[in-house]
């Protein structure tokens, strides 16, 4: 087997590096899909928990970590953005099934995302192989 030459092994330090700032977009990908998927089950959850309220008083979220309670006039009503900065009014039971279907539309994209950041973990893996070896070998051939 032959030594890599130093272009080589630059070069293979250069990838090396490209794919670990693209690993780590892929995983702010995951983080943001992971974050999108939670936010659906908990309006779910409020949709849900709002329906199941006699009097339509549910404690409202306002921000700092501060609630109130409030009285929903129309539960049965719920604003829904869409995409593209439209917002649609559906009935709750419809808005509950969009967010669900949402969530399986986000579930496979973190699946394909998560195997694309294993393939690309798995050549780093490699290029980080062939680097121990060049410098192995580099090390030998000074040693001589």
């Amino acid at each position: 087997m032959q030594p890599m030459d130093q272009r080589e092994l630059m070069t293979l330090q250069h990838y090396l590096k490209e794919y670990g700032q693209q690993a780590e977009i892929f995983v702010s990908q995951l983080d943001m899909l992971e974050n999108g998927r939670m936010e659906a089950m908990a309006a779910i959850e409020a949709l849900e928990g709002m329906m199941a309220t006699e009097d339509g008083v549910v404690l409202l979220q306002i921000g700092g970590g501060a609630s109130v309670r409030a009285k929903i006039l129309e539960p049965e009503k719920v604003m829904l953005a869409i995409g593209a900065e439209v917002i649609v009014e559906r009935p709750n039971k419809d808005a509950v099934e969009f967010l669900k279907e949402r969530i399986m539309e986000m579930e496979a994209s973190q699946k394909k995302v998560a195997e694309t950041l294993d393939r690309l973990r798995s050549q780093m893996n490699e290029i980080n192989k062939r680097l121990e070896t060049g410098y192995q070998q580099s090390m030998a051939a000074g040693q001589d």
